[in-house]
This record gives C-alpha cells, sequence and structure tokens, in this order.
C-alpha cells in the first residue's frame, strides 16, 4: 500500500512541479505569443501515462518475461537434495527478511548469475542459473540467494519501475514541447505539427532518453550495495565476499539478455563515461564496501 501511495504521490508531484515550473519559466506565455499555444496538463496527463505505464506494464509482466528470455524453470516440488536446499534456503531468508516465499527457479546458463524480479515484495522470483550451482559453494550460493532475496525485501523492482517512469515521463514530456517549440517558433508552422516537430521530437527523445538512463543505472547501481549487505545480513559478511570474489574470477559468455541486465547479481566491466550506463558497480568495489562494513 506504501508503494502505491508513492507511486500516485510522485506522480502527482511530476504534473504539478512541471506545469508550475513551465508557467514561472513563460514557456506558455512564449508559445500564446505565437498564437499556437500548447496544451501543458494535456501533455503532462499523456506522459505521465504513458510514461509511468509503460514502465509498471514491464513490471506487470516480469515474471513472465524471466522465466521466457531464460528458460527458467520453477521449482514445484524438489526432485533431488539440490534443489531442496535452495528452496529450504530461500525459504529460510525470505522469513528472516519478512517477505512471502518468493518462486524459486533453475535456469540452464553456463554463465554464475541470478536474478530476483516481481511486481510485489510477497508475489517474486528468484532465480539461479545452473552455472552458478557448478562453480560456487553452499556458503557462496547462499550469499548470493541472500542477496537476490534482500532485492526483493527492499522492493528494488517496484521501486526501479517507478524512477524509470518518472524518467519516461520527463523524457516524452520535454521531447514534444521541444518539438513544438522548433516547429512554431522556428520553422513559423502555425496549423497542426510539420515533419520538423516529429524530426525534432523522435531526436529530443533519443537524446534525452540517454540522459535519463544514466539516472536509472545510478539507482541501479546504488541497490547493489544495499542488497549486497542484507546478502550479508542474511547469509554472513564473509560469505557474501567470498560470492563477490567468486563472480569476480568467473567469465560470463553469455551474461542474462539486456531486458533482464539490471537484475541479475553479476554486471558487466566498463570504463570511462560507459560507467554511467552499468547497472551494476565494478565487483571490486562491491567488495571493498563489504570490507569496510563494521
Amino acid at each position: 500500500m506504501k508503494r502505491i501511495m508513492l507511486f500516485l504521490a510522485t506522480n502527482l508531484a511530476i504534473i504539478v512541479v512541471l506545469s508550475i515550473t513551465l508557467r514561472i519559466l513563460g514557456v506558455e506565455r512564449i508559445l500564446d505569443e505565437q498564437g499556437t499555444g500548447l496544451n501543458i496538463n494535456a501533455l503532462l496527463v499523456f506522459a505521465a501515462v504513458f510514461g509511468m505505464g509503460g514502465s509498471f506494464l514491464s513490471l506487470a509482466i516480469s515474471k513472465w518475461t524471466a522465466k521466457r528470455f531464460t528458460g527458467a524453470k520453477v521449482i514445484e516440488q524438489p526432485r533431488n537434495e539440490e534443489e531442496r536446499w535452495l528452496v529450504e534456503t530461500v525459504q529460510r531468508q525470505a522469513r528472516a527478511a519478512g517477505i512471502d516465499m518468493p518462486e524459486v527457479a533453475i535456469y540452464d546458463a553456463p554463465d554464475v548469475n541470478a536474478f530476483a524480479t516481481g511486481m510485489r515484495r510477497n508475489s517474486a522470483l528468484v532465480a539461479v542459473s545452473t552455472g552458478l550451482l557448478r562453480s560456487m559453494s553452499r556458503d557462496e550460493a547462499e550469499a548470493v540467494l541472500g542477496h537476490e532475496v534482500s532485492h526483493v525485501a527492499n522492493g528494488d523492482m517496484v521501486t526501479l519501475a517507478l524512477i524509470q517512469g518518472v524518467v519516461n515521463t520527463f523524457v516524452i514530456f520535454l521531447s514534444r514541447v521541444i518539438g513544438h517549440l522548433v516547429d512554431r517558433v522556428v520553422f513559423k508552422n502555425e496549423r497542426g505539427h510539420g515533419p520538423a516537430f516529429w524530426v525534432t521530437t523522435i531526436v529530443a527523445e533519443l537524446v534525452l532518453g540517454i540522459l535519463a538512463s544514466t539516472i536509472v543505472m545510478w539507482f541501479s547501481r546504488q541497490r547493489e550495495f544495499r542488497a549486497d549487505a542484507g546478502g550479508a545480513k542474511l547469509a554472513g559478511r564473509q560469505k557474501m565476499i567470498s560470492a563477490l570474489e567468486r563472480l569476480a574470477q568467473a567469465h560470463n559468455p553469455q551474461p542474462l539478455p539486456d531486458q533482464m541486465a539490471a537484475f541479475g547479481i553479476s554486471g558487466g566491466i566498463a570504463h570511462g563515461l560507459k560507467r554511467l550506463f552499468m547497472t551494476h558497480p565494478p565487483l571490486e568495489e562491491r567488495i571493498a564496501a563489504l570490507r569496510a562494513q563494521a
């Protein structure tokens, strides 16, 4: 309920703040002087509906999407000791984290990885790769599971969708304002929207979308530190450090699909400006953060 209220309050705040800001800056006055005023309020509603709606629709189908993209098979009834251990470990950690038991799944992939997703913290999915089960000890795998359960308990999937929806709203709204200004003020088009509006809007969406994604990626990196701390709390700090060290040693020839990259435990490596678009902090930074904890 708190997350729904946060979602509604954030959307309302966006609409109010943008509307007030545009009026203070005189954007509506400038447009009116051109004789072709833009309906700011209608555009704000349009941007919020499509920006937030698209993000939360993706979240709503995230479990189905994850299973389809990775081929993850949910453990309905443990068939062997390993599956039994996985289910019991997640069950114990979920109880400690104060959430309902997530679905537990295994997907066939050589990469050492795991992910958690789901629209609600009490209806989530935690999945691990066969590569992780083969490469990690039980202690290390336990820490990885604790990391993913912490993502669920922290509501990271919902919060990430919320932030993505916020930036989507800004991108959709501002790109159309820019397109409208160029079409009316620069090209002096007085009827409807000409080609300049559509071309400018598309270019502005691309540029603003790239800039906005750096905000989403920054949050994604911060939540990894929190999930590491949660995994350390649920499984033990040394186990969490050992798991990250194992990930640092592993090679990932088949990383998670782009749609799932932000939800996995293992991220890529990047330098320079590329770091702004990383979903995960470098593993050495995450290890250092855990070592620095009291």
